[in-house]
């Protein structure tokens, strides 16, 4: 048992079955037992990022939002808002290779490193102390209510906002919720909790086989609505595994993609460790770029990680690859790690990158670009 475990089953014994969405929301961001409000070093115990493998991916992602703020003409601010940033690791990269590399664009930038876990806060504010002195970044619990004109970037944060549970039997959708059992909990079928989780599939014109299960992300679509009607003008970059509609919902998904993961290890135990585990589903992305649309994002591009890099990277021949006096053993090295980065093992091409735009005409950007 977990400090969450008596938590979650008290409030179950309280008032009753509670949807797996709200189980998840407790598991991972409750304020004092979530996962997500621990330090980050606990996430290494559990799973890596493309983040943690090689400052290139700042880098890289540093060009594409330069691309951007030409694009949309240098405004004198820029505002780059990454959503759910952690201990900084990302922001410190975008942040020194711009300072060192595009300092004209650097002038430009106010970085929004969004963040609401008050422990990884304060390692996010230790490890950027210089460009929050410098008037460069600030840190925030929250995507600020109004950005004149900007980017706002997530990477792998969808994958952690919580989900419904259904399954298909017969002609009706039955929502899966949790219940007490014992010292744990199960499962139990009722119907949905509410209207929004038919309208989800049928907005995607999406019916499950009878048997099948699926996860529901109306949190996702929330998201990326409230972002839509946030930003005033500039583009929404969305990183992270999933695929569209029609493939996430296919014949090789019918039990679902939900995952936990703890110690490197996957498993579909989703009770066993309740606030010490990672729980993740696959992104739909097509209801984001639907609900999207519906705030005025278009969506303009949805390729692999894989593509994306390769094309930021081929676009200097992979220069940002390296530091300054460098000596070979270090650029083979750092080629080694490039190599880990575009071709992650065991995750072919899952992870993907979207990108929307706002007040702006359809934008042709170098991650997009075809191989």
């Amino acid at each position: 048992m977990t400090a969450l475990t008596a938590l979650l089953a008290e409030r179950i014994r309280r008032f009753g079955p509670m949807t797996f969405a709200e189980y998840m929301r407790e598991c991972l961001y409750h304020p004092t037992f979530g996962y997500y409000s621990q330090p980050e070093t606990q996430r290494f115990a559990d799973y890596y990022t493309s983040v943690d493998v090689n400052p290139i991916f700042g880098r890289l992602l540093a060009r594409q939002f330069a691309e951007m703020w030409t694009i949309l003409g240098q405004p004198e601010e820029f505002h780059l808002v990454e959503a759910a940033a952690g201990s900084g690791r990302l922001a410190g990269q975008v942040l020194d290779f711009l300072e060192t590399k595009l300092p004209t664009f650097y002038r430009a930038v106010r970085y929004v490193a969004v963040e609401r876990s008050v422990a990884r806060s304060e390692q996010l504010s230790a490890r950027l102390g210089k460009h929050i002195a410098a008037g460069k970044c600030r840190s925030s619990l929250d995507v600020p209510p109004a950005i004149a004109v900007g980017c706002v970037f997530s990477n792998e944060l969808l994958d952690a906002l919580p989900v419904h549970r259904v399954v298909r039997r017969g002609s009706a959708l039955q929502e899966i919720f949790v219940i007490g059992r014992g010292d744990g909990f199960a499962e139990m079928e009722a119907p949905v909790s509410t209207c929004a989780i038919e309208d989800y599939f049928t907005a995607q014109a999406v019916q499950l086989e009878d048997g099948q299960q699926a996860e529901v992300g109306l949190e996702a679509c929330d998201w990326i609505t409230e972002i839509g009607r946030r930003l005033g003008r500039g583009f929404v970059v969305t990183i992270d595994y999933g695929h569209e509609a029609a493939d996430l919902f296919d014949a090789h998904h019918t039990a679902g993609t939900l995952m936990s993961y703890a110690n490197h290890q996957a498993s579909e135990d989703y009770y066993v460790a309740p606030g010490e585990q990672d729980l993740t589903a696959h992104v739909n992305f097509t209801p984001l770029r639907l609900w999207g649309a519906r705030v005025g994002l278009q969506a303009i591009g949805l390729v692999s990680q894989t593509a994306f890099l390769l094309a930021l990277g081929r676009a200097n021949d992979f220069d940002d690859l390296y530091d300054d006096g460098m000596g070979e053993p270090e650029k083979v090295r750092a080629r080694l790690q490039l190599k880990t980065l575009i071709y992650p093992e065991g995750m072919g091409e899952r992870f993907h990158v979207m990108i929307q735009e706002k007040g702006q005409g359809p934008s042709r950007l170098t991650g997009l670009s075809p191989l």
